[in-house]
């Protein structure tokens, strides 16, 4: 069984993909800073283009196996951003129709499954843009299901909610059952994924394990996650000298920000900048300091020998729009799985 990755990114869901045994043919992202950490860890080839300026006829010329669609699996995790209630303003985000280029490649070149996934608000503010794709899948004779679910429920140590669609032309899907949570195996904790690593202080990079980087600090915040309560305490338990001008007026924002994680509870939700403590609950639970890249990409289920490359901004994107790795090995499993067990078509 083959795959191909569009809006790659830094490769969690072709990591994933891989380690369910589905061999990926290539990733394609319109991020050039992305190549590196893709194509080193992954090894194999990064299509750095536009997928609106893309052509089923070109991919085939280059990969003839995509000519064997009964044995394709295509997967579009387009950038979430037009679809994010974080998102402000009512204008219509340039993204927004990355779906609908997805969309048109697939009915080009008709692979057996299809894999979506975004952020929860697709299913409100997207809702035009996922009933065309929905349509565009039943003209293309796929069966698909499609569900709001939680990694932390597929042994990824993050709240992390998310959007999945799986469809086929081979068997009727559904989206694969829990395995962590009440009834089922424990929930990672931020403990199980980040204790193991060495104490590090703000700035300070660990040349012995790469990217477990912190990020710097202001003589101010370093007072701050000082003066936070390890293992979970927030800017509410601050002295008032401490206090951000805007929440001495009232204006009490994200309780989250400036926060520590805690040790025996799921992380929360990694965004772009989990390096800040300003920017969520990225606090280090005990060390006075932001999470490092390192530790940031552990709790996205990247393995420690999976290495990212750019700049720490650049790097932060990879890891907090990434596909936590194990989610996506999970819904390849169970993929390959129906796929091989499959005699007929439905």
């Amino acid at each position: 069984m083959i795959a191909i990755d569009f809006f790659c990114g830094g490769g969690g869901m072709t990591k994933g993909l891989m380690d369910a045994g589905i061999d990926v043919l290539f990733g394609l992202d319109s991020n050039p800073y992305c190549r590196d950490t893709y194509e080193k860890n992954n090894l194999i080839p990064y299509l750095c283009h536009d997928i609106q300026k893309v052509s089923s006829k070109e991919l085939i010329s280059k990969y003839p196996a995509l000519k064997k669609n009964e044995d394709l699996l295509m997967v579009g995790c387009a950038p979430c951003q037009p679809f994010s209630l974080l998102r402000k303003g009512t204008e219509e985000h340039i993204s927004v129709n990355l779906l609908s280029e997805f969309g048109r490649l697939m009915a080009e070149l008709r692979p057996a499954h299809i894999i979506v996934e975004n952020v929860p608000g697709i299913k409100g503010r997207g809702q035009d843009v996922l009933e065309k794709f929905l349509i565009l899948l039943k003209e293309n004779g796929y069966s698909h299901s499609a569900k709001v679910v939680n990694a932390k429920n597929y042994g990824v140590p993050q709240s992390r909610k998310r959007f999945i669609l799986i469809a086929s032309r081979i068997f009727v899907p559904k989206i694969p059952e829990f395995t962590h949570g009440d009834g089922f195996l424990p929930y990672k904790t931020v403990s199980d994924a980040i204790r193991k690593y060495p104490d590090l202080k703000a700035g300070e990079d660990n040349i012995n394990i790469p990217n477990h980087r912190a990020s710097g600090m202001s003589e101010k915040t370093l007072e701050r996650i000082k003066a936070t309560p390890h293992d979970g305490g927030g800017r509410l338990d601050w002295p008032d000298n401490l206090w951000l001008e805007c929440h001495k007026n009232g204006f009490m924002g994200h309780s989250d920000v400036y926060g520590r994680m805690a040790w025996n509870s799921i992380s929360p939700t990694l965004t772009v900048k989990c390096f800040s403590i300003s920017n969520g609950r990225f606090g280090h639970p005990d060390q006075d300091r932001a999470i490092s890249l390192r530790e940031s990409a552990a709790l996205q289920s990247f393995p420690d020998d999976y290495i990212f490359y750019g700049n720490m901004q650049e790097v932060g994107k990879q890891i907090g729009n990434a596909v936590p790795v194990l989610l996506a090995k999970h819904i390849g499993e169970y993929i390959k799985f129906n796929h091989n067990n499959t005699t007929q078509k439905y």
